[in-house]
């Protein structure tokens, strides 16, 4: 008999459950049973009332959908006016909103790379980043996380265009790239540096400027950053900022922008009213620190292994991939939500707890949360 077209996914299922590494879609109710610690609502504006009316005016005026793509009938003056105030927030020259931060970051790398181009990536670099780096079909040569030194010598031995691209904060341990030392090494070879801001916008720098503002690379001519619209924002969406030059290049050529349905109304009005909360509340991107940091101080007092964050992201090591998943399931029962981070998610192999701090949470959740782990957590 032959056999059937996808037994082979039977037997990758139960090489899977041996690795503890099954993973399962879990909807969520709309009324919140559990405190949130695994979502990316670092700024607690998702269901803030400004925010949410801005997405029901939107869709109400400019319709559920974007109707095409951004070059025929998908751009909106909800996009423009996103656009104008994220470069003039963040100091960028322009900036260009995708339907999301993974479209942002295939956009960049795949439009400034080429046959010809070499990319430097960081080891520890987000999936987008990777999948940019291979659709780019530019040589790729992958360097040790955060070093600048690397970075020195891979270009050093290239002629011609090249850049380098890292996350700002990386997604797994919440630690920052050496940025002003990457544009360093960039700089002295002619490259590009290409910054994924994710996890910095938002949260780190002044007022929640993000990584590139924060290292004194805003508005720089050899500098672009991406970010998303989904983690601080509370929204959903991406947008690359950077030169006007560049900007005009991807709307030209950036495939994921070309050919791609335009973020919807609903989502673009939200985004838009949760950027004019931040700037006129700046307070809110320290709070979030703030919280971080509380979390790592109690729970390394505690005995936990902790990464120090340098954002919201809080990584706490677990023994193995069943035991992350036996602890986070552990939490939910006691009312916490908590991320659960496993291979091949994380590029050492090692499981994790994944915690984001947030700038709504009060003191006595912060507490709670703090007591749950500290009980739940599994024998090393």
């Amino acid at each position: 008999m032959r056999p059937d077209a996808f037994d082979w996914i039977d037997e990758e299922r139960v090489l899977r459950e041996k690795a503890g590494l099954v993973r399962a879609l879990r909807p969520r109710p709309a009324v919140a049973t559990l405190t949130d610690l695994a979502g990316n609502d670092y700024l607690g504006l998702a269901r803030h009332p400004a925010v949410t009316g801005a997405a029901a005016d939107a869709a109400r005026r400019w319709g559920a959908g974007a109707t095409g793509s951004r070059l025929v009938t998908g751009s909106t003056e909800l996009h423009a006016a996103l656009e104008t105030e994220l470069a003039r927030f963040c100091g960028a020259e322009a900036a260009l909103v995708f339907s999301s931060g993974y479209t942002a970051n295939l956009a960049a790398l795949t439009a400034l790379g080429g046959p010809q181009a070499l990319i430097v990536s960081d080891a520890a670099n987000h999936a987008s980043l990777i999948d940019g780096c291979r659709l780019s079909r530019a040589r790729t040569e992958v360097v040790p996380h955060a070093d600048p030194a690397s970075v020195r010598t891979v270009l050093a031995g290239h002629r011609g265009r090249a850049l380098m691209v890292t996350d700002s904060v990386f997604s797994v341990d919440g630690d920052a790239a050496p940025l002003a030392e990457l544009a360093r090494a960039c700089r002295e070879h002619g490259a590009a540096l290409v910054v994924d801001d994710a996890h910095g916008f938002g949260v780190v720098g002044e007022g929640g400027r993000g990584g590139p503002a924060d290292a004194g690379l805003a508005g720089a001519a050899d500098v672009v950053t991406t970010v998303t619209l989904s983690k601080s924002l509370g929204s959903q969406g991406g947008a690359v900022l950077g030169p006007a030059r560049v900007i005009d290049h991807l709307v030209n050529s950036a495939r994921t922008f070309i050919f791609d349905t335009a973020l919807a109304p609903a989502a673009t009005g939200a985004a838009l009213a949760a950027l004019r909360l931040l700037r006129e509340e700046p307070e809110r991107a320290a709070r979030v620190r703030e919280a971080a940091a509380f979390l790592h101080r109690r729970l390394t007092a505690a005995g936990l292994q902790v990464a120090p964050p340098d954002a919201a992201v809080v990584s706490v090591r677990a023994p193995s991939p069943q035991a992350a998943v036996r602890w986070a399931a552990d939490c939910r029962a006691a009312g916490l939500a908590v991320g659960c981070f496993r291979p091949p998610s994380v590029p050492d192999g090692v499981s994790r707890l994944r915690l984001t701090a947030r700038g709504d949470l009060t003191g006595r959740q912060l507490d709670d949360a703090v007591e749950v782990i500290v009980r739940t957590a599994p024998a090393a």
